[in-house]
């Protein structure tokens, strides 16, 4: 059996795309999206569509210049994640506009929203996940949505600190982005690759995984961003794996058995120390970790500047004759 075959008896996998065509082919069980995979999708003409009917509907909703760019923006993401889950027997992410990321309300707002809009296109909220930063604004937002019945996924996560604070807010599902956290150390430290399970963005979903498992929590985990096979490899046994197309492919190419590398049962037995975490002890170890403060910052930066590019590239479409 391929590789990937075996993973998916340890792990569910997700596909990191918003190409529709790619998740026909590797059959994923949920599908991830984000404004950098979507401008990259509507750039081709296969989803020209779909780009079309967000730009119809914010032409016809009322408001400023900027607000009918915000409509245009929230319905081509539901239409991408509507159009994704024809495919995926499971769930979809949504990602919050990045824009929002410091923003508790305005994230409740918008979350309410993308479930607004799949509800009304027949889909249930339950195959949603809204997809928050890991600041501690998308964080309280989190707890908002999820106390309505509004399922998260919180991602750009680099730290212990984010994840212990999803989940204790009860967030279903959380990302942290394994690839980002290796292109950091690989920088700091001038080195070109590491084993894979001496990977620090692996290590750091490790330490995640098994201080969920230790104490109990319900909050999934679904490791994100890898740059190469070994890494997801070295995460068998994780909750979720979100994986790029390319690497898909890769694994199912591959054969050959693949061992469990993480294991609830063996996290409770693991003498891990308790953090409580409020938002004092939240700020102060984020500050701390000079990784995470940078790649969620960079992060929240580059979704927002895709964000934008996406809004500029239909701005006239969606302004013309506007009053």
């Amino acid at each position: 059996m391929s590789k990937r075959d075996e993973l998916q008896k340890l792990t569910t996998i997700v596909a990191d795309t918003g190409e529709i065509d790619e998740i026909k082919k590797f059959k994923p069980t949920d599908a991830t999206t984000n404004p950098s995979l979507i401008m990259k999708a509507a750039q081709m003409e296969e989803y020209k569509h779909l780009v079309e009917e967000a730009v119809s509907y914010a032409r016809e909703k009322s408001g400023t210049p900027s607000e009918k760019m915000r409509h245009f923006i929230t319905k081509a993401f539901v239409n991408f994640g509507a159009e994704i889950l024809k495919h995926v027997p499971g769930r979809v992410s949504t990602e919050v506009d990045a824009r929002l990321s410091f923003d508790i309300e305005g994230s409740i707002e918008k979350g309410r929203e993308y479930i607004k809009l799949y509800e009304a296109a027949g889909i249930d909220r339950k195959r949603i996940l809204v997809k928050l930063a890991s600041t501690w604004e998308g964080i309280q937002a989190a707890k908002v949505l999820e106390s309505e019945g509004i399922h998260c996924n919180m991602t750009l996560m680099f730290s212990l600190a984010q994840a212990i604070a999803c989940a204790e807010v009860n967030a279903t599902l959380i990302s942290p982005f394994v690839g980002r956290i290796f292109d950091w150390f690989k920088n700091a430290e001038g080195v070109d690759s590491y084993p894979s399970h001496e990977d620090p963005g692996v290590k750091s979903v490790t330490a995640i995984f098994n201080y969920y498992k230790k104490y109990g929590y319900k909050t999934q985990i679904m490791g994100a961003s890898f740059r190469n096979s070994g890494e997801i490899l070295e995460l068998a046994g994780c909750d979720l794996l979100t994986i790029a197309p390319k690497l898909l492919d890769e694994l199912e190419k591959a054969e050959g058995a693949v061992p469990q590398k993480l294991d609830a049962s063996k996290a409770a037995s693991l003498n891990i120390e308790r953090i409580e975490v409020d938002e004092q002890v939240f700020r102060w170890m984020l500050n701390e970790d000079q990784m995470a403060t940078e790649k969620l910052s960079e992060g929240i930066r580059k979704f927002a500047a895709d964000t934008v590019k996406l809004e500029k590239q239909f701005e006239g479409s969606i302004l013309q004759n506007a009053g």
